[in-house]
């Protein structure tokens, strides 16, 4: 099907690119841009005029909840809630029942996600068996089978040798490994930021060394193994510090930080909404403040989701029994769009922390547009607004965003020059 996208302010992060132009796709392929290519016929036109064309978002974490736990989502409506929100390719975490730590797990998940159309899915396999933190994965086999990176998420390892080990083993073959870096003996039974919110409400307390302390173990074993690594979900000010330093070192290590993060503080915990209930835990507006910084500086070069939809008795119990983790794929690109509004970021450099960063963090083939490449792409109103909760498509509402009015609409989500979103 050839398409044609007229009049849109085209923003290319990956190329610098930021003009009014035509589009052209053909073949699920970008034919032409500006130019119309000779013979060509457009079975759908699309007028973009006042609207922004940028590659389809890139998301480094999106729990797709299947196989094993179609209560919270499944791979069908988490991918389509995904391409609401923009995103064209996403990567899901290992934590799916039975654990992401074979290839049959991985074969399955990409088979399921190729039959639901709604966007390109990279699995992050285990790092260890059942993520346990004692024996390594097949992590050549996983890689073969289609994984991008491989973590172990929150489980800690038991033993910085078995750690050691598992990283000389990866860079060997050249493997991303993924960190969520929380020490867990320091975090054990928290709830909240250790500090003078869950002091007043009562909340057991995690505090800003659970993350720092575990981060620099990661970062000297990461400099010693020479594995090229990706540091989740950093949490604090000070943890930004600690990888700009190791990337000032020369360390291949890149970064990213969940969107909600830039937005919430502790301050969110008053109430004892569950909804806020998020691990690793909201912290400080300083940490915000940091982390906003670190994301401006590019040293976190990628803005994710992280995520991770519940049933709705997930999150009907006492703060401290209710599962922890935010519905927020939908709504990633306008949350996003707050940080220009408040003057943080200009729109190309958003966009970037949104495409072309995240996509570079894990080699994947996404997050730009050119001529003779996917035709993965989003088109948003950035004049307009989203009632956020109107038109939702995941399985989880546990989402403290739902009634908010945020900046910018998806008008058009498109996927190998598919339309498979259209507001």
């Amino acid at each position: 099907m050839q398409t044609e996208i007229l009049g849109a302010r085209l923003i290319d992060p990956a190329s610098g690119r930021d003009e009014t132009t035509d589009l052209f796709l053909a073949d699920g392929r970008v034919q032409a841009i500006g130019q119309r290519p000779d013979g060509f016929a457009a079975a759908r036109s699309i007028d973009a005029r006042g609207l922004v064309a940028a590659p389809g978002l890139v998301d480094l974490s999106v729990a797709l909840r299947e196989p094993g736990y179609s209560r919270k989502g499944s791979i069908a409506s988490e991918t389509r809630a995904a391409a609401a929100g923009g995103v064209t390719s996403l990567c899901c975490p290992p934590q799916t029942r039975p654990i992401l730590d074979t290839p049959a797990v991985a074969e399955l998940v990409l088979d399921l996600a190729q039959a639901s159309g709604h966007a390109r899915v990279f699995p992050v396999g285990a790092l260890t068996r059942g993520l346990e933190g004692e024996q390594l994965a097949e992590l050549v086999a996983l890689r073969d089978a289609g994984c991008v990176a491989f973590g172990n998420g929150l489980a800690d390892f038991p033993s910085n040798r078995t750690l050691r080990r598992a990283l000389e083993y990866a860079a060997t073959f050249d493997l991303t490994v993924v960190f969520h870096s929380q020490d867990a003996e320091l975090a054990a039974g928290g709830l909240a930021h250790e500090g003078a919110v869950a002091s007043f409400l009562g909340l057991a307390g995690i505090p800003e060394t659970a993350e720092t302390i575990a981060l620099a173990r990661n970062l000297l074993l990461v400099e010693q193994s020479g594995v090229r690594a990706h540091f989740s979900q950093l949490t604090s000010a000070r943890g930004a510090r600690m990888i700009a330093e190791a990337q000032a070192r020369g360390l291949r290590v890149t970064a990213d930080v969940a969107m909600y993060q830039l937005i919430l503080t502790d301050e969110a915990l008053h109430g004892f909404s569950s909804l806020y209930h998020v691990q690793p835990p909201l912290r400080t507006a300083a940490d915000r403040d940091g982390l906003r910084e670190a994301v401006r500086d590019g040293v976190i070069s990628a803005i994710a989701s992280h995520h991770q939809p519940h049933e709705l008795d997930a999150k009907q119990a006492p703060f401290g029994e209710t599962e922890p983790g935010i519905s927020s794929v939908e709504v990633l690109l306008p949350l996003a769009l707050t940080l220009v509004e408040d003057g943080l970021l200009d729109l190309p450099t958003l966009l970037a922390r949104l495409s072309s960063g995240p996509a570079a963090a894990l080699s994947l083939p996404a997050g730009r547009l050119a001529v003779g490449g996917p035709a993965d792409l989003v088109l948003f109103d950035p004049s307009r607004s989203t009632v956020v909760g109107e038109h939702w498509h995941s399985k989880g509402r546990n989402c403290p965003f739902l009634g908010h009015c945020l900046p910018g609409q998806v008008r058009y989500t498109l996927v190998d020059g598919r339309i498979i979103h259209e507001a």
